[in-house]
């Protein structure tokens, strides 16, 4: 005696359900990870942008337009470092504009060093080229390495804090 048709044909339907939820499951699973993956290229790449426009920015600065200059370097910073500026903005406009000196900074290699996009947090460490100009002196050039610390905020990446970085002798 035959078994009945509908029993047979049962095993085969229901591996080829499963074949095909495991198929949608790995499909959604992959294009889930690459997502992500993506996203936080994006965070890193947004992070390193921002890094090496505050540092250029908080290593450039003219003596005829440090009321520009200072006002830039409240506009990209953030938290302590910010309230530091504000408090400081009139004393140190002052001292500046009675130097008659100019600074113009590059970055010369830059890398993210720590991100945790949970925290919204990133440090980004730079080798930054800076030329400096007084007047009556023939200009100078020096190379630092900075570490900015940055914080997202609702208006992008803003400098919570920056510094050179220590270098060990040889």
């Amino acid at each position: 005696m035959r078994a009945p048709l509908w029993t047979s044909r049962w095993p085969v339907v229901v591996a080829t359900a499963l074949v095909v939820l495991s198929a949608v499951f790995a499909a959604t699973a992959g294009w889930a990870w690459w997502a992500s993956s993506r996203a936080r290229e994006v965070a890193r790449d947004d992070a390193l942008r921002a890094g090496e426009q505050a540092v250029v920015a908080f290593n450039t600065l003219d003596s005829r337009r440090a009321e520009e200059g200072f006002d830039r370097w409240l506009a990209i910073s953030t938290g302590a470092l910010h309230d530091d500026l504000a408090r400081q903005r009139g004393d140190a406009v002052r001292r500046l504009a009675g130097t008659a000196a100019a600074t113009g900074a590059g970055v010369l290699d830059a890398a993210v060093t720590e991100l945790d996009e949970v925290a919204g947090t990133a440090v980004v460490i730079a080798s930054v080229e800076v030329e400096i100009s007084r007047e009556g002196a023939p200009p100078g050039r020096k190379v630092d390495r900075i570490e900015a610390r940055l914080v997202r905020t609702g208006a992008g990446w803003k400098l919570g804090a920056i510094g050179q970085v220590a270098v060990a002798a040889p």
